[in-house]
């Protein structure tokens, strides 16, 4: 009887040693999990606020273009944009989007580049004190004309 008291005895000692091994594997990988999941919720964030940036650059450059300078137009002398309507244009579509941007009008008056500055707002960077990543998007439209046409 003495002999089998030990053996259960150091059975149960062996068993205690690797008491909270598994605890310690699982927090370590609940911690990994987690920045992973954090690098793609925030990265495509990032991502998809960098592309809407880019999409309203270019939506604001098109309405920039539609700015046509009409009195040489009417007279047939040049078409080229009105550059103060152009860069009103522009702007008012960036306000109603809610976003900040830059009109460039060169070329004289025949390339209109925006670039839009936006931020998104991070889920679980903000754990490690990233509260939002700056995004922006650039697009340039061309006024394209046809003689004869």
């Amino acid at each position: 009887m003495a002999t089998r008291v030990r053996l259960t005895c150091r059975r149960a000692a062996l068993a205690d040693r690797d008491r909270g091994s598994m605890s310690l594997f699982f927090a370590l990988t609940s911690v990994a999990v987690l920045l992973v999941m954090g690098l793609l919720v925030d990265g495509g964030g990032a991502l998809n606020a960098s592309n809407r940036a880019t999409s309203l650059a270019q939506e604001a450059a098109r309405t920039a273009g539609q700015q046509l300078d009409p009195g040489q137009a009417i007279e047939g002398t040049a078409i080229t944009i009105d550059p103060g309507a152009a860069q009103a244009a522009a702007q008012d579509y960036l306000a109603a989007e809610g976003v900040q941007g830059t009109v460039a009008i060169t070329d004289d008056g025949k390339t209109m580049t925006v670039t839009v500055h936006d931020t998104y707002d991070t889920y679980f960077a903000q754990l490690v004190g990233k509260g939002s990543i700056g995004v922006s998007g650039t697009a340039t439209a061309h006024l394209q004309t046809q003689a004869g046409g």
